[in-house]
């Protein structure tokens, strides 16, 4: 009895000590809380529910857009928000298509591109590339008066001090007009696209703080910074019904319609000017509360105000943190722990905000077009395979809705070009509606992401029911990648090219054959689709197994593999060592495969070490090499990685990932880098230990919770 009880009784010491392990996720988030104490547009914040988001700058609001709009704009965009300008001269997408047949078969297949000439192709071009376009909804700020009469300018603004709460979602703004404060709370609700605010100043009472709400045009232009406010005569925008405490405004443009319901604490909306319009609170008090929803349809909402909002976010952002995986460094003596936690923390929030809903998001998610806001299919993997291994794989699912409405669309296109099965449409709006590109119309590295992420789905829990929903998807694809591949007679195998352009987008389409990323993808991808058919009791696909038997080797030289087989010279050429390292990817992005070898990727990863131009490359790039070089036992290198010192390896104060002046934000190095950590801490099928891709030099304490391996 006596040992039984002393048994019992280290059980009970060990399992307190398990106990005591639990991470603080609450201590974890909030100690990455941010706090701006001046104005830089760089360091914009915002809220949102991964459908809808809206940024402000210091006040809480998007009271200065056009200062902002240089920086992380002041947008506010959600999924429904599109918009076409009119197709006056009835240009037809046929009159994009180009014939081409790389290699020489008498396929003759037609690709959307960026044609030059005739002058009226090129236009039908530029048509189809800017439309439809994502719209910027509304600025809705702040309208500050000075004692003089004059409106306030962000250099009026003193004693700023912002903070955002990441565990609620909630920005507190807090600032001085002429020594008079003004604080401001806002909050996104959780389940609609709809803002809450509430202000307390003594301005209100003095007639010198309203709100205002403005509708820029889009602009047609790459990037819309929501501060185009030309062609006012194109678009309409009315108050359709208000009173003391609300307001509808309707703004109509080309093809869109839609509407803002305001709630407001006692006050008048009235119109200031074209596309112009204010609420001026009752000088009776000194506190109002405001809410703004923007709607595809002019249906009656329920009366709500801050405290709504405020409930909403408190318990959304509670069930975010709660659910899934975390990690906590604190301990670490390695000086890139804190920093790395923060970019994890981060960029959970900012991958949450603008990445919940059910498309592919946009690479500058719903702040600010890129690309004219269409998403692209090939950085759907940065963007979504993170939630599955961070232990919330409802969140990529929801965004694989978009694959079924797009099918029939992706179809056509490979039917165009005389394939079978399904080719998944690189740059898209989000009903499937193809884009010109001379560049989008020749990658296919996007192909094996919709079988890659569905079999994250199908590894979460083993439910068959994951199989019988993707199913149709995953073989369509298959069927696509199978017959796409050329057969060499010759060298009895099956290549994959000419006409095709890699992730390493430098290289041209004509020329090119057999990249070895993408032929370590392919190989892959084709092998679990099989999984599948055996999985659902199905026989195995016979041209599967062919092109997976005969597919080509990954291509070698001089004991390194090429960034793809038409390049000799891959590592000598100045141009073909810029742009993504996606050689890497065959073996990190992909699980090893047995037509690779180890010994030669590490060779591989030498040489682009080395040699690679890094300041010609991209936010996920990093996270890439990261991936590669854990899967190769080498963690010290994998943070190397991570923390290469390059400008497109730049995370900002509030979590973005800077390109350049362009892209200010990047949100597939977000997605990268919370990809590359989960493999990292719980690492992939064939590893072994705990915390594969980090050192076990002692420099690094770590405690993690609810990851999922990688395969």
């Amino acid at each position: 009895m006596k040992k039984i009880a002393i048994y019992l009784s280290l059980f009970c010491i060990g399992f307190s000590s398990l106990n005591a392990q639990k991470i603080d996720r609450k201590k974890v988030v909030q100690r990455h809380n941010i706090v701006n104490t001046k104005a830089d547009t760089l360091s914009t914040l915002t809220v949102g529910n991964g459908k809808f988001a809206y940024t402000v700058d210091i006040t809480g609001m998007q009271s200065f857009p056009e200062y902002s709009k240089n920086g992380v704009s002041l947008g506010t965009q959600s999924e429904w928000g599109w918009n076409s300008f009119p197709n006056t001269e009835n240009y037809t997408f046929e009159e994009t298509l180009k014939p081409y047949d790389f290699n020489n078969d008498g396929r003759k297949a037609l690709y959307s591109v960026q044609l030059k000439e005739p002058e009226r192709n090129r236009k039908a071009v530029e048509y189809f590339r800017v439309n439809q376009h994502r719209l910027q909804l509304g600025n809705i700020g702040l309208e500050l008066l000075k004692k003089d009469g004059q409106k306030a300018q962000v250099s009026d603004l003193q004693n700023i001090n912002q903070k955002i709460d990441l565990w609620t979602g909630i920005i507190t703004s807090e600032f001085t007009l002429e020594g008079t404060p003004v604080k401001v709370w806002t909050a996104s609700f959780q389940n609609s696209d709809k803002i809450g605010v509430k202000i307390e100043s003594d301005l209100i009472s003095q007639k010198r703080l309203k709100v205002f709400a403005k509708y820029p045009y889009p602009s047609g232009q790459f990037l819309d910074e929501a501060a185009f406010y030309g062609n006012a005569d194109k678009h309409s925008t009315k108050i359709i019904s208000s009173n003391s405490t609300q307001g509808l405004i309707e703004h109509k443009l080309q093809t869109a319609d839609y509407f803002t319901q305001l709630y407001f604490t006692e006050g008048k909306l009235s119109e200031a000017g074209k596309h112009h319009f204010v609420y001026e609170p009752s000088s009776k008090n000194k506190t109002l509360e405001l809410t703004v929803e923007f709607s595809d349809k002019n249906q009656k909402t329920t009366k709500s105000l801050f405290t709504d909002a405020e409930k909403e976010s408190i318990s959304g952002w509670k069930n975010f943190w709660e659910s899934g995986a975390a990690v906590d460094f604190e301990g670490s003596t390695d000086k890139r722990a804190n920093e790395l936690e923060r970019r994890i923390v981060l960029s959970e929030y900012l991958t949450k905000v603008q990445c919940g809903g059910s498309n592919p998001p946009q690479e500058t998610g719903l702040t600010f077009n890129s690309w004219y806001g269409k998403p692209h299919t090939e950085m759907h993997w940065w963007h979504g395979v993170h939630f599955a291994l961070w232990g919330r794989p409802e969140i990529l699912e929801k965004q694989l809705d978009y694959y079924f409405r797009s099918f029939e669309k992706a179809k056509k296109l490979a039917e165009r070009q005389g394939y079978k099965g399904v080719r998944w449409i690189k740059m898209s709006d989000n009903d499937g509606n193809e884009s010109p590109s001379s560049v989008a119309a020749f990658l296919i590295w996007e192909q094996p992401h919709l079988i890659y992420m569905t079999e994250l789905l199908y590894r979460d829990k083993k439910d068959k029911k994951v199989l019988e929903k993707y199913k149709d998807l995953v073989f369509a694809t298959a069927e696509f990648m199978a017959d796409f591949a050329t057969f060499d007679k010759e060298k009895n195998r099956y290549n994959l090219g000419k006409g095709v352009i890699p992730a390493q987008e430098v290289f041209p389409a004509k020329d090119t054959y057999n990249p070895t990323y993408e032929v370590a993808y392919w190989d892959w991808a084709l092998k679990v689709a099989q999984q599948w058919k055996e999985r659902l009791g199905e026989p195995r696909n016979k041209k599967w197994d062919d092109v997976i038997t005969k597919l080509a080797p990954l291509p070698v030289q001089d004991g390194v593999y090429l960034s793809t087989e038409s390049a000799k010279d891959s590592f000598t050429f100045p141009k073909w060592m810029t742009d993504h390292p996606s050689v890497l990817g065959a073996l990190g992005m992909v699980p090893e495969s047995p037509k690779l070898d180890k010994k030669i990727m590490k060779n591989t990863l030498d040489i682009v070490w080395e040699r690679w131009n890094w300041a010609h490359t991209w936010g996920w790039d990093f996270p890439m090499t990261a991936m590669n070089a854990a899967r190769l036992g080498l963690p010290n290198k994998a943070l190397d990685a991570l923390f290469m010192d390059i400008q497109t390896n730049t995370y900002l104060k509030n979590g973005h990932n800077f390109q350049d002046g362009r892209l200010r934000i990047y949100l597939p190095g977000n997605g990268g880098t919370l990809t590359a950590v989960a493999m990292m801490l719980e690492g992939w099928d064939s590893s072994t230990g705990q915390f594969p891709g980090f050192p076990k030099d002692g420099s690094w304490k770590i405690k993690t919770e609810g990851f999922k391996k990688m395969p």
